[in-house]
């Protein structure tokens, strides 16, 4: 039997259904959970998630993390507002990515910012970046994530150049069961892009950097909310602000005379852009066509899309090995 002390963060895990052999520990897992919206989940991801969370309660017994704590091995990569570090603890030798973010703001404010922080204990997915904890030093506010090997996947596009379907179905079925899990919590992420959905070597595909914070993201870049080239043509331009324009688009010059609302106007009034079908399978055209619809009535929602060909075609491969391994290629290509 599970120790009575194990999971006292009170942390929660979606819903699982056991194999035999393991009721055991995945009961452990959800004794705390809500029953609504059950997740069947894997062996493997029920381990994995009783790994990351005796992890988690074994580096919370050690003390609360801080700056001193923490050994610097390596930057990532830079992501909205701040910078991305892989980190070790010392005392544990856990690995972990730490985000950094530069705040200059009021001390209620970032206790606030700290507070809201907070929900992301309860995100407890194989489709969702762990969250260790947070804190703040020196007007800088550190938000410590699990560590994921192979990066994001903008990252891994550089490398790659292109992704194959098969890979991309796969992909997609994680983002989608990641994206439904937030849904289910009440959260909205409110900034997907290839640069916040990290993959690692187990064949992992995990979201992160969701707007659980209001104040925080109040707080960066002057209200910062989202990438222009990944949000929906509805949203108001207001709400898209950009350091750089070129960096954001992948534009590499273009026309230098078409100005912002000019190019707003093109992406809301002009047609979709459509995958080549002779390269593409049906399925897969028409899986992307009902993500770009420009009516937003007639644009498909998590249901839908969970019901598409495309989809089921992926959802049904429980075996992570295949993704794992291309992952791993990746990582050898640096």
């Amino acid at each position: 039997m599970a120790s009575k002390n194990r999971n006292r963060l009170n942390l929660s895990i979606p819903p699982v259904v056991a194999e035999e052999g393991n009721k055991d520990d995945s009961e452990d897992l959800t004794e705390k959970c809500d029953d609504e919206g059950v997740s069947e989940l894997s062996c493997d991801q029920i381990k994995a998630l009783q790994t990351f969370l005796t992890q988690k309660e074994q580096l919370f017994e050690r003390g609360e993390l801080c700056e001193d704590e923490l050994e610097r091995v390596s930057e990532l990569g830079h992501g909205n507002g701040g910078v991305v570090h892989k980190m070790k603890h010392k005392k544990s030798g856990l690995v972990m990515a730490r985000k950094l973010v530069h705040l200059e703001v009021k001390p209620s404010v970032r206790n606030q910012i700290l507070k809201e922080l907070e929900i992301l204990h309860k995100c407890n997915s194989p489709y969702i970046v762990g969250f260790y904890g947070a804190f703040h030093e020196n007007n800088e506010i550190s938000i410590c994530m699990e560590f994921m090997d192979g990066l994001s996947l903008d990252i891994v596009l550089q490398k790659v150049g292109k992704i194959q379907e098969p890979i991309v179905g796969r992909l997609t079925v994680a983002v989608v069961k990641g994206l439904a899990y937030l849904k289910q919590l009440g959260m909205l992420h409110r900034d997907v892009k290839p640069s916040n959905v990290l993959v690692n070597s187990k064949g992992e595909v995990k979201l992160c950097d969701f707007g659980v914070s209001g104040k925080l993201i109040d707080s960066m870049a002057n209200s910062f909310v989202g990438t222009r080239s990944y949000m929906a043509p509805e949203l108001p331009a207001e709400q898209i602000i950009l350091e750089n324009d070129e960096e954001s688009t992948g534009a590499d010059g273009g026309p230098k005379n078409l100005a912002i609302f000019e190019l707003l106007d093109y992406i809301v009034n002009r047609n979709p852009p459509q995958l080549p079908r002779r390269l593409f399978t049906d399925e897969f055209c028409r899986f992307v066509d009902k993500c770009l619809r420009k009516n937003v009535a007639e644009r498909a929602d998590l249901g839908v899309l969970q019901k598409e060909p495309f989809y089921l075609k992926y959802e049904q491969l429980n075996d992570t090995s295949e993704l794992g391994k291309w992952v791993q290629n990746v990582i050898e290509m640096r």
